[in-house]
């Protein structure tokens, strides 16, 4: 099909993600992509190649058509592509699962292979009502977290992000009733507030008995702001956690694998949670998979219920192909040095948007690791926006009140300073 037909097809039956049906504006058809590029089907701003500064949503860390990932697939698809996790098992989950333990903080020892980052949230919860259902305390059944966070658009998920400036306000009169402190105060560098401290304590204690774990973002808070914290606050919650007998979930799917300079955010606070929620880098931005680890703490009080086992188990839950790519994308991972390609894209962003601050209506400039956010003082014009940056030779996808990059670990130090340049462009347009 020509590019034109393509487009009609698509305004006529697809559902675009945060979108309406029909959609009011037109994507960009992606014919192919390649190292950090991607290769469309027309020209946009006369331009058909753009360098992708989003990693298709912090997903693609190695770029895209990696030869490793690639021949990772291939040697999968000919052993096998799926086959029901229930009552079998494979080496390439044994492998992955084994590989997420050895990675993880010390004391996350067992791994559930789920679908989605979402996904693997909801397993999460289910896994902490569980916990203290079998430990004889039904009561606690609540979640606590704080404003500005997002963890996903399933049920659960959305009853933990943020009830008022998140995207799920449509459901608040739905949504199991969840307990909320504030936003934690902004930069990962900033002294921590001791009152801010305190009242994390203080939320945590009161809601203690009924509260059946405390769920955040470690150090970065991603599609509810894109905001940076202080590791301390992770570390109160910590032991706040510890000290009133609540569990503590870390949601790593957007900060895992690298992108905020650690390998997890939650070593920044040096903290390991009882559950840990992976996704997203996973398998290299190839295909869905995610991951819900915790210690054993939590997987034995769940088998010493009267209901001993953890009722989920998705169709697609440990699959083959899935696995071993995500296997072959973490081993590319640690032997390509991830640490210092990661260090110099931040002192790339952080060299190439020092003169960000002074643009109109660019009240914040902020980088972390290979993150870069321009906040601004008004909500984005997408359309003009992403034209902008699209003129400049990239692809970003501003959202809210902010031009954000977080681009793949093989970006090149030209094309860092390119996508500088087109965040500045689309801040100034938008």
């Amino acid at each position: 099909m020509s590019p034109e037909e393509l487009l009609a097809l698509d305004r006529q039956h697809v559902w675009h993600p945060y979108g309406p049906m029909p959609g009011r504006s037109q994507p960009l058809v992606v014919e192919s992509a390649a190292g950090v590029r991607l290769r469309l089907a027309q020209k946009v701003c006369g331009r058909r190649e753009l360098v992708d500064g989003m990693s298709s949503w912090w997903s693609a860390v190695h770029g895209y058509n990696h030869p490793v990932l690639n021949e990772a697939a291939r040697t999968q698809l000919d052993r096998m592509s799926h086959v029901m996790f229930g009552g079998l098992t494979h080496e390439p989950a044994v492998r992955l699962t084994k590989r997420l333990v050895d990675l993880t903080p010390d004391g996350l020892e067992h791994v559930f292979l789920a679908d989605s980052g979402s996904v693997s949230v909801e397993v999460a919860v289910k896994m902490c009502l569980q916990y203290w259902r079998s430990r004889g305390r039904p009561g606690k059944r609540r979640l606590m977290t704080w404003r500005g966070g997002y963890h996903g658009d399933t049920w659960q998920p959305m009853s933990v992000c943020d009830p008022e400036g998140g995207m799920h306000e449509l459901w608040s009169g739905a949504l199991p009733r969840q307990v909320f402190a504030d936003a934690p105060p902004p930069g990962f560098d900033a002294a921590p507030d001791e009152r801010y401290t305190s009242h994390l304590r203080e939320t945590i204690a009161r809601h203690a008995d009924e509260l059946a774990a405390v769920i955040v973002e470690p150090v970065v808070q991603g599609a509810g702001g894109m905001r940076f914290h202080s590791p301390a606050y992770v570390r109160a919650l910590r032991e706040a956690c510890d000290e009133h007998d609540v569990l503590l979930v870390l949601d790593e799917i957007a900060t895992g694998f690298g992108r905020t300079g650690a390998l997890f955010a939650s070593e920044h606070a040096g903290v390991t949670p009882d559950v840990m929620c992976l996704g997203k880098a996973l398998t290299g931005g190839y295909m869905t998979l995610a991951a819900t680890v915790c210690t054993s703490r939590v997987a034995e009080g769940i088998s010493q219920g009267e209901v001993p086992v953890l009722a989920h188990g998705p169709t697609f839950m440990g699959n083959p192909l899935a696995a071993a790519v995500a296997d072959a994308s973490i081993g590319l991972l640690l032997d390509g040095d991830w640490a210092a390609r990661v260090r110099k894209i931040e002192s790339g962003l952080k060299a190439g948007l020092s003169r960000a601050g002074g643009l109109p209506g660019v009240v914040d400039v902020r980088v972390l690791g290979a993150i870069a956010v321009l906040q601004l003082d008004h909500d984005v014009d997408m359309d003009a926006a992403t034209r902008a940056a699209a003129g400049a030779g990239v692809w970003l996808r501003p959202f809210r009140d902010m031009v954000y990059a977080m681009p793949p670990y093989v970006t090149d130090e030209a094309d860092v300073a390119l996508i500088c340049d087109a965040m500045c462009a689309a801040a100034a347009e938008g």
